[in-house]
């Protein structure tokens, strides 16, 4: 489950991807190219949690090469965990947590990674956690392959016969892996057991779903006749569903029109960048979108209906008090107007002020 850092403007924050890359045949091509390391130590943590969590199981139960794997993934050195596989591999071949590594790390192509993990899943035997990371991972090598009708069924199958792991996030792969082939009903059918307000939300789920929403209704839309008549509601729903989304991760449509630089860490495709920007919500200030300001009116009715009801409830319990308080606060208020009157009286004859009271 790798990860890695998108450094921009001051922020700091670890995403997961999406695609899941593999750190063998596709992150060490970034590392030969330009020499940098697309993982940080804290991205290899984060992989070494759930590889344990994984492969690993009940820990009272560990066999000698299940305490070697459990070193291996924490190991931060590509080379020191390639041995280490190997060393599990010679105290059982049937190590299939052993395979999984060397897929993930050594194999230096696609179709080394899928024979590997092929291997690995004749040896997984009962472990559900295992043989659905190794499904899961050859349906990627499938779709990467450019097989990607037999990812797609590889994925439904992982779905339906194992329905409570959605942690692994299998619906996103299958979501991207329908995209591509353009199967937009199918795409529509997913979203409709998944883009649910109590699930657990991700981008990739609120954006598909407000571009396909936005895609229906786009080609009937026109701006004279929505000023009109006013918006259906298909175009509402596609209108809320773009909120939602934005309101959920704000930098993709910045970084789609290249208004905001993307991370320094940048992987093999420009696409993944794009992907990883869409798949969690980001730290932002919550209720941007929509914007709404109420009028001056009635912000004003509600401060002084708050501030009336407030000035009630405290003469009713300290009524002695409060007399005290408003004596003093009316003196103080009139106390200029007693002095202008007085300032008056004196510069003014006072024949004028009669002549004034009998008119």
């Amino acid at each position: 489950m790798c990860s890695y850092y998108f450094l921009f403007l001051s922020e700091c924050k670890v995403w997961r991807n999406p695609l899941n890359l593999f750190r063998g045949a596709e992150y060490s091509r970034y590392t030969w190219v330009t020499g940098k390391e697309p993982l940080t130590y804290y991205d290899m943590n984060l992989s070494a949690q759930d590889h344990q969590t994984f492969f690993l199981g009940d820990t009272q139960q560990l066999r000698p090469e299940d305490s070697v794997m459990q070193k291996a993934w924490r190991e931060r050195n590509p080379q020191a965990r390639i041995q280490a596989a190997y060393q599990a591999i010679e105290m059982n071949r049937e190590c299939a947590a052993a395979y999984v590594l060397l897929a993930e790390e050594e194999a230096t192509t696609i179709t080394e990674a899928e024979r590997l993990f092929k291997q690995a899943l004749k040896s997984a035997g009962k472990d559900t956690n295992l043989v659905v990371y190794i499904k899961r991972r050859l349906a990627m090598c499938a779709r990467k392959l450019g097989r990607i009708k037999e990812a797609v069924k590889m994925m439904r199958d992982l779905m339906k016969e194992f329905p409570l792991l959605g942690m692994l996030n299998i619906h996103e792969n299958l979501l991207e892996a329908l995209l591509e082939l353009q199967a937009y009903a199918d795409v529509q059918a997913v979203l409709a057991k998944y883009d649910d307000i109590s699930l657990p939300k991700s981008a990739t789920i609120c954006y598909t779903s407000a571009l396909l929403k936005a895609r229906a209704v786009s080609d009937k839309f026109s701006p004279e006749a929505a000023s009109r008549r006013g918006l259906s509601t298909a175009e509402m729903n596609a209108v809320e569903a773009i909120h939602r989304a934005v309101e959920f991760n704000p930098h993709v449509p910045k970084v789609r029109m290249i208004l905001l630089k993307g991370p320094k860490f940048v992987l093999l495709l420009m696409l993944v960048k794009k992907v990883s920007y869409a798949y969690q919500g980001s730290f932002h200030e919550v209720s941007v979108y929509p914007k709404k300001e109420l009028p001056f009116f009635i912000l004003f009715t509600a401060g002084l209906c708050s501030f009336c009801a407030m000035l009630a409830m405290l003469t009713h319990q300290f009524p002695e008090l409060m007399g005290v308080f408003v004596k003093a606060f009316f003196s103080t208020l009139f106390a200029p107007l007693g002095f202008f009157a007085d300032k008056m009286e004196s510069f003014m004859p006072s024949c004028l002020w009669h002549q004034l009271a009998n008119v």
